[in-house]
């Protein structure tokens, strides 16, 4: 596996952390970081890259003031999303970044999804951007403070980030009837890792119907929410298919994912993907 924890732990342990303390990544975490970047940029199949940067000046170079509207405070380091332009890939974008948080969780390294609420002038200006670039997510990486400021308290508060929808409300049979949590299924555990996952203002957009050892994969869209210029809701469905696959593949429950031309649900779900076990 690519993580020393299991992946299970550390989805249930991770949280979106908005206070750091002030200091720069330790030498070893950010070699670890920066050589995962390294492999995933390598591996990815879509037109998007990652990596670090800092507001840290190093030599002639001048700190850099990275805004984030006051969401952020103390981090000096920040992991950026890169996407071309003309390409439309939320959903894989989100499983990479996902892995990425998951994979800095197990250095000890805290982080926190950005969408919207950091200043893509100032980070744009850092990233050095080929010209048919822009960034859609980025996330401090950095270690926790250990009191919480009273902003980030009330913001977790006001957006219920502790709380998270039923399995009566997520997850289906083929006849629409919601899954039994307490079957002891071997799909269990996957399933239940996508009901924790993180998603943007805890809108958990994600519905999944099981058909047979078939799991389709739809977005219930918040109206008017998350797709104006960068698809917020769908990169949410790319981090319940990353907690999904990772924790079978920790199960040893081989299978991959398919893409149908056509499955029956709620009217006002959009099908995004199938994942069928081998």
């Amino acid at each position: 596996m690519e993580f020393e924890k299991s992946v299970i732990d550390l989805i249930k342990e991770r949280k979106s952390t908005r206070t750091y303390e002030v200091r720069a990544l330790e030498e070893g975490d950010l070699r670890k970081l920066n050589a995962y970047l390294d492999k995933l940029n390598n591996e990815n199949e879509i037109k998007a890259r990652f990596k670090i940067v800092s507001s840290l000046g190093s030599g002639k170079d001048e700190p850099k003031k990275l805004g984030t509207y006051g969401f952020i405070q103390g981090a000096s380091s920040y992991v950026i999303g890169i996407m071309d332009k003309d390409e439309n890939a939320a959903f894989d974008f989100g499983y990479l970044f996902e892995k990425i948080v998951l994979f800095a969780a197990d250095l000890g390294i805290q982080t926190c999804w950005l969408g919207g609420t950091f200043s893509k002038e100032n980070f744009q200006e850092i990233s050095e951007l080929n010209e048919n670039e822009f960034i859609p997510i980025i996330s401090p990486v950095g270690y926790k403070k250990d009191k919480r400021r009273i902003f980030e308290i009330t913001m977790r508060a006001t957006v219920g980030a502790d709380k998270r929808k039923t399995w009566s409300e997520l997850f289906f049979n083929k006849n629409m009837q919601p899954l039994n949590e307490k079957d002891d299924s071997e799909f269990k555990p996957a399933l239940e890792m996508v009901r924790l996952g993180p998603s943007a203002s805890n809108k958990q957009p994600w519905r999944i119907i099981k058909d047979e050892n078939m799991f389709h994969f739809f977005l219930c869209r918040t109206k008017g929410y998350g797709a104006a210029g960068y698809d917020l809701q769908l990169n949410d469905i790319g981090i319940a298919k990353c907690h999904f696959d990772l924790t079978l593949k920790e199960k040893g429950i081989n299978g991959s994912w398919i893409e149908l031309k056509k499955v029956d649900a709620h009217n006002d779900w959009e099908y995004v993907s199938t994942w069928t076990k081998l």
